[in-house]
């Protein structure tokens, strides 16, 4: 990443574009963790993460509300996945709070007909699962080259969304993750929910594509409300290299237009970290939950948190 972007973003007057400095702590889980979301309850932190061995849905647990963290081995949210997909191709899970006394986690899976990945929605009554299955997914995406990533939304007039990618970068074109001749589009949708949570109604909405600086992809959205600001935090560049980062952007309404800060908010090197990403905020944006790599071979991820702290329109990295 040129290291000019992250100047001009301190020196910049950015007049739409909320201040975030974080504070990064960990490794808080030293095991495989990636792409972690991160669920705070009345009865308790929780902290979910992609396939590991058997184990479809990883969860882990804080008795502190996020200081201090601990895995639940053996214990899988999502036992079972729909039947349109296949076990253990379970990927970046984001639990939400219906407010009814159900949970609905987003996660995204293989579907055996579509032979791409599908998102979709599983529901429980307890938070740590186990997680019901819907019995079709919410979005497959096929001929973009399938949909990961989901994470959930509920805007302050109680609609329901979530966002996902459009997985263009696994259709080809070379690189270490693929689509390194920037031939296919890696988009960012919005897909409003019914109130139930699980239920797509209409058509979804671009809200987000790479850009120059992205590289051959852009992923693992998540979208806040801040202060009546739309911020949506994504990954860009190849998760398995040292360019992967965690970004954001934002929007004067749900659908857009949304604008991209000018430097990222964690790049590798920042608090000695390799390859930051697939970020969580709390709803609050003052906490949030992220992967980085600690192996390459094989692939490790552990999880780290940071606290953010917003100061109007004016970045200080």
């Amino acid at each position: 990443m040129p290291s000019f972007r992250r100047t001009f973003f301190a020196l910049t007057y950015l007049a739409a574009l909320p201040l975030t400095c974080a504070t990064v702590n960990g490794p808080v889980i030293s095991a495989n963790f990636p792409d972690p979301a991160i669920l705070v309850t009345s009865g308790g932190t929780y902290a979910f993460a992609t396939n590991s061995g058997n184990i479809n849905i990883q969860v882990a647990t804080s008795p502190d509300r996020g200081v201090t963290w601990e895995l639940q081995s053996g214990v899988d949210a999502l036992p079972n996945v729909g039947p349109w997909a296949t076990i253990n191709s379970t990927w970046a899970p984001d639990v939400t709070d219906r407010g009814d006394g159900t949970f609905v986690m987003y996660y995204a899976a293989w579907s055996t007909s579509q032979k791409t990945h599908c998102v979709a929605a599983a529901t429980s009554i307890s938070a740590v699962g186990p997680y019901t299955p819907e019995s079709q997914p919410i979005a497959c995406q096929t001929a973009g080259g399938g949909a990961i990533d989901p994470a959930g939304f509920q805007d302050t007039n109680g609609t329901r969304y979530i966002v996902y990618k459009v997985d263009g970068s696994s259709l080809g074109g070379g690189g270490p993750c693929g689509n390194a001749n920037g031939e296919y589009s890696t988009p960012i949708m919005l897909q409003e929910m019914e109130a139930d949570g699980v239920t797509p109604t209409g058509e979804p909405v671009q809200i987000l594509d790479r850009g120059q600086y992205d590289g051959p992809l852009i992923e693992a959205p998540a979208l806040i409300l801040h202060n009546g600001t739309y911020v949506l935090f994504f990954s860009s560049n190849c998760y398995n290299t040292d360019l992967y980062d965690i970004s954001y952007a934002t929007a004067p309404s749900i659908s857009g237009p949304y604008t991209k800060a000018s430097s990222p908010l964690l790049i590798t090197g920042d608090d000695g970290l390799t390859a930051p990403g697939g970020a969580t905020p709390r709803l609050d944006g003052g906490f949030m939950v992220f992967h980085a790599t600690v192996n390459t071979d094989p692939l490790t991820r552990y999880m780290y948190t940071a606290t953010a702290t917003w100061n109007g329109t004016i970045v200080s990295v």
